[in-house]
């Protein structure tokens, strides 16, 4: 690693942790139902949706967890259709100044799935797809609902970690709204503001038409007056040559989608060039700013967490446990990145950037961001299950490219997304005392309460349920033809193309390898089957989690109870995690990524 990667990584660092620990604290109070000092007057709008949505006043807004999930479960499944109408019908729906007609079926409902799942994996071109109205009404709403109900199930998981002897977990409702109101839309509305001032644009305004300066000579196929490709003697169409003299520069309202993109760990950008696009993302400043609101509120929740439970130090070891494994995986992207590509080598490329910048790997990258900012950003925005890009991993070197993978594979724990990754790597942290009391033949005790069969059954099927979809799902795509059809890399960069894509679906993450052709049926649907479960089939057991260890006493700590807030259990924690990403993903990645470095260096001269 360079000075520049060292310095940029230790002021993310230390800016981030200054940040995440008053919010943290702040989001504990908003995990209560007291008033928030100072935003009194929001307290009224609060009750009027309570009203409008039969929310009982005091103790009858309890829910079992049961409940809590049903609730959680219908409320996204709502959204989720009403998200796949808005683009079906945006042909004939205002705000929608360039005329964009309807989205196809099976784009529509894989994207639906995505928003609401909090993956925003994109397989469309959103200026050239998405109408204004679509933009915000659907997608953006949506990204602040995902991370309001990731929100919502962390609070419920800490509530059942700090109750004693109780049946509810809180109220999905209630939780929903404070999230939004508190903590989503306030930061939000500042942070839009700030990348408006850095340039991101902000307006309802048509797409603008520019003339460019130096045309462009192209050729396209020739049709007939019926509109059918006209086909020579043997059958290729005929083309025509064509001059451009005009380009169409995409507008709208970005700063405002940007805010909560980041914030709510969506990632799903407005254009297709996401984060790499300079209306989204365009100066260094706006790219710190980027990376630090993915990782704010995760990083915060570790500090709300040890404030519900009323110890600080658990905050502070998970946090720990997460900073350690981000740091080694950020410094192995950027050691690959800033390694010159030895197939360009070969080829005697000049790779040095400028003689203010270090060489490396700069395919895919934006020269106004460089290598260190560029593999920085994809290590934060996948070790959170955020997935915007400001770099084409696609372009990565192999080694590089596969830590944006193992990050996601460790099950989106590592800061994580927004509730899910602290909740994630909370059921890391039962699976962990679990091994150690079975070690020592007690049974395991995790902040005061009893770690028991039924906990680990759900334990289990939280940790599981995403490599089965990632495994299963990329099993299916090798076989079959329509899932190699999208392949446009043969061998094993294809090969982890698809492992990507289901990696990060089911880790609802959203980013890809674009090299894969996705916006097909088969993937559309296949996808979308991994987004839903491996959001919600993870987020039912969790709430099982919180409502049995509710209604369990909380113990006193004993001469026996295992300290979980020192080096011991951050180690061991760690090793948790290492460990069951490694025995999932192994083999996998050995066909993958691992060939693929091999073979870049063996088949040079």
């Amino acid at each position: 690693m360079t000075t520049q990667s060292i310095l940029l990584l230790v002021l993310f660092l230390a800016v981030l942790l200054a940040a995440g620990y008053p919010l943290g604290l702040y989001m504990a109070r908003v995990a209560g139902e007291a008033p928030i000092r100072g935003l009194g007057w929001l307290q009224r709008g609060e009750n009027v949706l309570y009203r409008l949505a039969g929310v009982k006043a005091g103790a009858e807004r309890a829910m079992g967890w049961k409940h809590y999930a049903i609730a959680l479960i219908a409320f996204n499944t709502v959204g989720a259709f009403f998200v796949y109408g808005l683009q079906r019908l945006q042909g004939v729906l205002p705000f929608n100044p360039q005329g964009l007609p309807g989205v196809s079926a099976d784009s529509s409902f894989n994207t639906a799935v995505s928003f609401v799942a909090n993956t925003n994996w994109q397989g469309y071109g959103g200026e050239q797809t998405m109408s204004y109205l679509t933009q915000l009404l659907g997608l953006a709403c949506q990204n602040f609902f995902s991370a309001a109900t990731g929100i919502a199930v962390i609070f419920a998981l800490v509530r059942g970690f700090s109750a004693r002897s109780s049946k509810s977990i809180g109220n999905f409702w209630v939780d929903l709204v404070r999230s939004t109101l508190y903590i989503l839309l306030p930061l939000s509305l500042a942070l839009s503001v700030v990348f408006m001032g850095e340039g991101v644009i902000q307006n309802f305004s048509p797409y603008k038409e520019v003339t460019l300066l130096d045309q462009v000579s192209y050729e396209t196929p020739k049709v007939d007056t019926a509109g059918q490709p006209v086909l020579d003697a043997a059958g290729k169409p005929v083309m025509q040559a064509q001059v451009a003299t005009t380009q169409a520069i995409a507008m709208g309202p970005v700063a405002s989608q940007e805010a909560i993109k980041m914030l709510g760990t969506n990632g799903g950008g407005f254009f297709n060039a996401n984060s790499a696009h300079p209306y989204e993302n365009p100066t260094f400043t706006s790219n710190f700013l980027q990376m630090l609101a993915i990782f704010l509120i995760p990083a915060g929740l570790c500090f709300t967490f040890g404030r519900m439970v009323g110890d600080m130090r658990q905050g502070w070891a998970v946090l720990a446990a997460m900073t350690v494994i981000f740091v080694v995986m950020t410094a192995g992207v950027m050691q690959a990145e800033q390694q010159a590509n030895p197939a360009l080598q070969a080829l005697g490329v000049d790779q040095q950037v400028s003689s203010l910048q270090a060489g490396g790997n700069m395919e895919g990258k934006e020269t106004r961001f460089g290598v260190s900012s560029s593999a920085l950003f994809a290590a934060v925005t996948t070790a959170a299950s955020c997935g915007a890009v400001n770099s084409m991993h696609d372009s990565y070197m192999p080694l590089g490219g596969m830590v944006p993978l193992l990050l996601m594979q460790f099950g989106e724990v590592i800061f994580g997304g927004v509730g899910t990754g602290l909740y994630g790597m909370l059921m890391f942290a039962i699976l962990a005392v679990f091994i150690a009391g079975l070690m020592i033949g007690r049974t395991p005790e995790y902040l005061g309460k009893k770690i028991q069969a039924h906990e680990m059954k759900m334990v289990s099927l939280a940790i599981l349920v995403t490599p089965a979809l990632v495994l299963v799902g990329t099993a299916i795509a090798v076989m079959l033809e329509p899932g190699k059809a999208g392949v446009a890399n043969p061998g094993a960069h294809g090969f982890s193309e698809i492992l990507y894509a289901f990696t990060s679906a089911a880790n609802n993450n959203g980013s890809a390898f674009a090299g894969l052709s996705a916006n097909t049926p088969f993937y559309n649907v296949m996808l979308a089957i991994a987004m839903w479960f491996g959001r919600f089939a993870v987020i039912v057991p969790v709430l099982a989690v919180a409502g049995s260890l509710a209604a369990k006493q909380r113990l006193s700590a004993n001469a026996g109870t295992m300290p979980t807030h020192g080096p011991m259990f951050i180690g061991l924690l760690i090793g948790v995690v290492i460990l069951v990403g490694v025995l999932n993903y192994v083999p996998a990645l050995a066909l993958g990524p691992v060939i693929e470095h091999l073979q870049l260096f063996t088949q040079l001269p």
